[in-house]
């Protein structure tokens, strides 16, 4: 997802319940850092979610730095 950072990648889990959204960081230290996960009500991801987890991951980016 270079939409939202570098590294950045999504798992897509469908079920009864509906589809939902996992956003996750895993080239980062030895951790996998979750920037935002979601329940999708549309077909299409919406920018508030994408704004989020961009958020995120520059805060993280931010803190790793410090």
């Amino acid at each position: 997802m270079s939409t939202v950072g570098q590294g950045v990648k999504e798992i897509r889990i469908r079920d009864a319940a509906g589809a939902f959204r996992v956003i996750y960081v895993a080239k980062l230290t030895d951790a996998i850092y979750v920037l935002h996960c979601f329940q999708k009500k549309t077909e299409k991801t919406s920018k508030a979610d994408l704004n989020l987890a961009a958020k995120c991951y520059r805060d993280l980016l931010k803190e790793l730095d410090q």
